[in-house]
């Protein structure tokens, strides 16, 4: 199948100050809003908040190699290896040492679908994005990504250029402080990694 041929229009593209603020109001303004790598990419439709004060956080402990970007200034990407397996990518949010990011869990494909196809080896487009590790694969993305800017060049995320329906639920696959309403996701959407629960709520 062909790329679509003429994906939504793009907003204006976000610059890092969107992200010096609180890591709860950055997440739920994510859903929407369009992240391209390279030009690959599509709509971001699930998120997840973490932050330093909450043990499900990898920068709870503190700064450590792996998680000093973390703790740099908002805008930068955090990229980790979740279970040595899959990649996964964190924007970074609030002031230096906050130490706070969200999770890019899933993507409506509206950019680069052939080469996502290739990438993942799939044909359905509810299966490219429709996870973390998911995603990651589908834009090519790695470690080689961690520390880069969001703003620069390979990275481009363009605000959403509607308001949108946005619900919230407890997050995925976490022993630790998982009662924490912190997921967002775009209300109705298929491309989700996990439908919400009916009791989530707007």
């Amino acid at each position: 199948m062909a790329d679509r041929p003429h994906p939504a229009p793009l907003g204006r593209q976000l610059t890092r100050q969107f992200f010096a603020r609180s890591v709860h109001k950055v997440a739920p303004d994510l859903i929407g809003a369009t992240l391209l790598v390279n030009g690959v990419g599509g709509v971001i439709v699930e998120v997840e908040a973490y932050h330093q004060t909450e043990p499900a956080a990898h920068s709870y402990n503190g700064p450590t190699p792996r998680t000093m970007v973390m703790f740099g200034p908002p805008g930068f990407l955090y990229v980790y290896r979740s279970y040595g397996i899959h990649w996964c990518m964190n924007f970074v949010c609030e002031e230096e040492g906050s130490a706070s990011a969200v999770l890019i869990r899933a993507l409506e494909p509206t950019h680069g679908i052939a080469a996502m196809r290739r990438r993942r080896g799939v044909g359905d487009e509810r299966a490219l994005c429709s996870g973390p590790g998911k995603l990651c694969e589908a834009m090519a993305i790695s470690d080689k990504h961690n520390g880069r800017a969001l703003d620069a060049p390979p990275i481009a995320i363009y605000a959403r250029t509607e308001k949108k329906d946005v619900i919230s639920g407890v997050r995925i696959g976490i022993t630790k402080a998982a009662d924490l309403p912190w997921r967002y996701g775009l209300k109705g959407s298929r491309f989700l990694s996990k439908p919400f629960p009916a009791s989530a709520h707007s």
